[in-house]
C-alpha cells in the first residue's frame, strides 16, 4: 500500500529531474543537485546526515555530502526514488511515514517554488490532516527561535501556539502552507498574517525551523 511519504518521495525525484541538476530551489544556496544529495545522504549516511545537527561532525558531513553531489545527478535521483538501504531504519513503513513525511513534502514544494512558473496543488483532505498532525506536535520546535508570539490557525479555526509571547502573530493557512511558514520558507507560504505590523515584519524575517 502507498504511503504519503512514499508518494511525496516519488514526486520529489520527479520534480528534481523536471528541473535539472542547476535548477534553483527554496534551500538558500541550494541548486536541485544540492538538495538531492542531501537527500540522499540523510537516508543512506546517518553518519554524515548527523552533521546537520553536530556540531563536531559537520566538516565530516560536509565532506560527505560533496562526494555524492559529485555523483551523476541521474543517478541521484534515482537513488531518491528507489529510497533507503535494505537494512536502513527509514526502509520500515513505520519510520518512513514519521521521518520523510513532512520532509519530502516540504523539500518538494522547495523545487516547485523555486521555479518561476510554478502552481500550488490542492492537497488531498486526509494528506492535509497528517500535515497538520504532524504540526501539532513538532510546532514549539519550529518557532522556538520566533521573535514575538506565534499562533498558527487552520482555516477551520483549528490553532497551535508555535511560541509564547507578546505581541503576537497569527498566521492562517492551510496546513501544507503552515508547514512551510513555519520551516522557514515564509515568504513562499500562501498564508494571511494578523498582528502588529512590525510584529509581521519580525516573523516573517526570522529564521524559523529546524
Amino acid at each position: 500500500m502507498s504511503t504519503h511519504a512514499k508518494r511525496e518521495r516519488l514526486l520529489l525525484a520527479d520534480l528534481l529531474e523536471a528541473a535539472g541538476p542547476e535548477a534553483p530551489t527554496l534551500c538558500q544556496g541550494w541548486t536541485a543537485r544540492d538538495l538531492a544529495a542531501h537527500v540522499v545522504v540523510r537516508e543512506r549516511r546517518p553518519d554524515a546526515a548527523a552533521g546537520l545537527v553536530i556540531g563536531p561532525l559537520k566538516s565530516r558531513g560536509e565532506r560527505i555530502t560533496n562526494e555524492f553531489s559529485s555523483k551523476p545527478y541521474e543517478e541521484l535521483i534515482q537513488l531518491i526514488r528507489t529510497g533507503p538501504p535494505r537494512m536502513s531504519p527509514f526502509g520500515l513503513k513505520q519510520v518512513d511515514e514519521a521521518a520523510n513525511t513532512v520532509e519530502f513534502y516540504v523539500h518538494t514544494e522547495d523545487v516547485r517554488r523555486a521555479q518561476p512558473d510554478w502552481s500550488a496543488r490542492e492537497l488531498d483532505p486526509v494528506f492535509a490532516d497528517v500535515l497538520w498532525s504532524r504540526m501539532e506536535k513538532a510546532a514549539r520546535v519550529l518557532g522556538r527561535k520566533a521573535p514575538v508570539g506565534l499562533v498558527l490557525r487552520r482555516p477551520d479555526g483549528q490553532t497551535v501556539v508555535a511560541h509564547k509571547g507578546t505581541p503576537v502573530v497569527t498566521v492562517t493557512g492551510e496546513p501544507g502552507e503552515l508547514l512551510l511558514f513555519a520551516f522557514g520558507r515564509q515568504d513562499a507560504a500562501r498564508v494571511e498574517l494578523d498582528g502588529d505590523q512590525d510584529a509581521i515584519s519580525r516573523v516573517t524575517t526570522a529564521k524559523l525551523g529546524m
